[in-house]
């Protein structure tokens, strides 16, 4: 893995990366997977960089959305989150490489940011790809989207999270249905089924993945970070963390300002 390499604002050094278009504002990071050649599988240099943008999220923490490429009217290419694994890649790897992870772990780490995750998903969201959108806290889809986990179909199994976070999301009857039968779903069956939680226009794709990001920032960013932690915490951390949490939120500054805000506009 490359380091992680920062411009003299302290910003992500954006001409660093070949896999991916990234944009930078003070409250959000967005990420575009960029391997239009091949419908944006997912390889080993796309994790690399993916670890990048994770390691610098990390340490300066903002909401990340994560779109694929875009429909183009005028070359006919259509958009695509991510059609899987690269196949190529995929089909070299051994016993040792599934033992490293290497796709688990980043989608791993792509969960467990401090700050909230929006993917942005159009037309193949499929193996790989659907994977690093189950790891998303919001799906936000066109009707053109087709998700699903097609890897029992070439002999392997959907190890990057699907086992585990598709039932989850679904319950497991439909992940069953998807993992072992390889349903792929549509947009308005993922919307149906709580998958995406909201349907947008391909040209308003983006628009809404900013309004969701807008809707987030406006929170206190310190209690979105505390409450998505606690969220994920396990069963049995509860309700012991949540105390400790709270009583974190009890002295921060942005709890006293946004109450007496609250306060005063119940005076007017």
């Amino acid at each position: 893995m490359t380091d992680v390499l920062y411009d003299a604002g302290t910003h992500l050094d954006a001409s660093a990366f070949a896999t991916l278009l990234v944009e930078e504002r003070d409250d959000r990071f967005r990420v575009q997977l960029h391997r239009p050649e091949v419908r944006n599988a997912i390889d080993q240099q796309m994790v690399d960089e993916l670890h990048q943008v994770c390691a610098y999220l990390e340490r300066t923490p903002k909401i990340l959305i994560l779109s694929g490429t875009f429909a183009d009217p005028v070359t006919g290419a259509k958009a695509v989150f991510a059609s899987g694994a690269d196949i190529a890649q995929l089909r070299e790897r051994r016993r040792d490489d599934a033992l490293a992870g290497i796709n688990s772990g980043i989608f791993d780490r792509i969960a467990k940011l401090p700050m909230p995750v929006i993917a942005a998903l159009d037309g193949f969201v499929l193996g790989g790809g659907a994977e690093l959108a189950y790891a998303a806290d919001f799906r936000i889809g066109t009707d053109a989207v087709r998700m699903g986990n097609p890897e029992t179909n070439l002999g392997i199994l959907a190890a990057a999270g699907a086992t585990w976070r598709l039932k989850e999301l679904v319950g497991e009857p439909l992940a069953k249905h998807i993992l072992l039968a390889g349903k792929v779903l549509t947009g308005q069956e993922c919307l149906a089924t709580g998958l995406i939680t909201q349907l947008a226009s391909p040209d308003g794709l983006l628009d809404a993945a900013h309004a969701l990001a807008d809707t987030i920032a406006a929170q206190d960013p310190l209690a979105v970070r505390i409450t998505k932690s606690v969220f994920h915490a396990p069963r049995e951390a509860h309700p012991v963390i949540n105390t400790l949490a709270q009583g974190m939120l009890f002295e921060s500054q942005a709890k006293f300002d946004r109450m007496q805000a609250f306060l005063d506009r119940k005076k007017k």
